[in-house]
């Protein structure tokens, strides 16, 4: 069955960075989009970014074009989310997604918090 376990979160101060990793498995992972998605205190769950089957990406948030970067790795059914620059309002939890046979598939979440 498909399962996506996300890793990575943690603490760390404004103006830092973290690698969120999702590790993927039960269909075939190359050939699949995957999305991160967030939740924030008191906000919908947001999509944060798409990496595409090809290893392109789309950032969807304003707030974090160009901080917030999408990336795979086919060999290792592997899809991360790098964040720079963080900010107090990042903090949430993020999720990484897939859509298999019509069907949405989500992690467990990783907590992310930004403070000082």
């Amino acid at each position: 069955q498909v399962q996506l376990v996300e890793s990575g979160g943690g603490l760390v101060q404004p103006g830092g960075s973290l690698r969120l990793s999702c590790a993927a498995s039960g269909f075939t992972f190359g050939g699949y989009t995957m999305n991160w998605y967030r939740q924030t205190p008191g906000k919908e769950r947001e999509l944060v970014a798409t990496v595409f089957a090809s290893g392109g990406s789309r950032n969807y948030l304003d707030s974090e074009k160009g901080r917030f970067t999408g990336s795979r790795d086919n060999t290792k059914n592997m899809a991360y989310l790098q964040m720079n620059s963080l900010k107090p309002e990042d903090t949430g939890v993020y999720y990484c997604n897939v859509l298999v046979a019509k069907r949405n598939y989500w992690g467990q979440g990783t907590q992310v918090t930004v403070s000082s």
